[in-house]
């Protein structure tokens, strides 16, 4: 999920760590009742926003190469890889905000209101967020597609 909300592959063993410690910090002052799986989500993406303001660029980090597929077949980790890497292009295009709620949504299926728990904002803001990324991803998508089909001819 840090890799996806915008933390470079160099800097994901710390980020992750970091979310290790501020939940290992804070876990006996929180509410038993409460839902912990939104409150470590909370917590990932306040560290990969700080991670993408220290980093002090916006996502230029390469992505890494690999990717654990079980899969022998090359042509098939190739197609995965490709898969990957248009996943990440495309989230390099949406703002933080937006990246932020998409990833929630569509990545780690979370409902509107987990998700406006998570980040501290309400329902309405979480569904225009989310409108608004689907629009900026489809666009980037069939941009990108088309784009592709002009090459091929």
């Amino acid at each position: 999920m840090l890799r996806r909300l915008g933390v470079a592959p160099t800097q994901l063993d710390d980020a992750a760590q970091d979310v290790f410690l501020v939940v290992h910090r804070k876990l006996a002052s929180v509410d038993p009742s409460s839902a912990l799986q939104r409150w470590i989500f909370a917590i990932s993406v306040r560290v990969a926003s700080d991670y993408r303001k220290r980093a002090g660029r916006r996502r230029t980090d390469p992505l890494d190469e690999t990717i654990a597929d079980p899969t022998p077949d090359p042509a098939r980790h190739s197609e995965l890889l490709e898969d990957v890497r248009l996943l990440e292009a495309l989230l390099t295009e949406l703002d933080d905000k937006k990246r932020e709620v998409f990833v929630l949504a569509e990545l780690e299926q979370l409902s509107a209101t987990e998700i406006a728990a998570v980040l501290g904002v309400n329902g309405n803001t979480v569904y225009s967020r989310l409108r608004s990324a689907r629009q900026q991803f489809e666009a980037a998508l069939l941009r990108r597609r088309a784009a592709s089909g002009r090459r091929d001819r």
